[in-house]
């Protein structure tokens, strides 16, 4: 416990919480090159083959990020832009890689494909 004049010489200092998305800096978006692309398992009770990649930042740092939606067109050395914002049920996973921008290409209309001619 101080004393009254230890606090007077050194006040309190307020505690400082953590960042969630500490690689983005600051950041909102981030550009980063992708090390490693694979598929791991969410935990109980989902079930699936979850699209991620491993990018290493322009910031210096290497994390994992989601890819969302249907299908991709990412690999290795792919150029892509990072946000913030963590999938669920995937530990560790705390970055979504932003389609549309990039190496990463948009996600098909659902409604916008033409149908098959017989």
């Amino acid at each position: 416990m101080p004393t009254v004049k230890q606090l007077i010489r050194n006040a309190r200092q307020p505690i400082r919480n953590a960042r969630k998305s500490a690689a983005l800096k600051g950041c909102p978006q981030r550009r980063g090159t992708c090390a490693r692309v694979y598929t791991i398992n969410p935990k109980k009770p989902n079930s699936a083959l979850r699209k991620v990649a491993r990018v290493r930042l322009t910031s210096g740092f290497e994390i994992t990020a989601y890819i969302p939606g249907i299908g991709h067109n990412l690999q290795e050395h792919s150029v892509v832009l990072v946000r913030g914002g963590r999938v669920k049920d995937l530990p560790g996973v705390r970055y979504r890689i932003i389609r549309g921008t990039l190496d990463a290409v948009a996600v098909k209309n659902q409604y916008g494909a033409k149908k098959p001619k017989k």
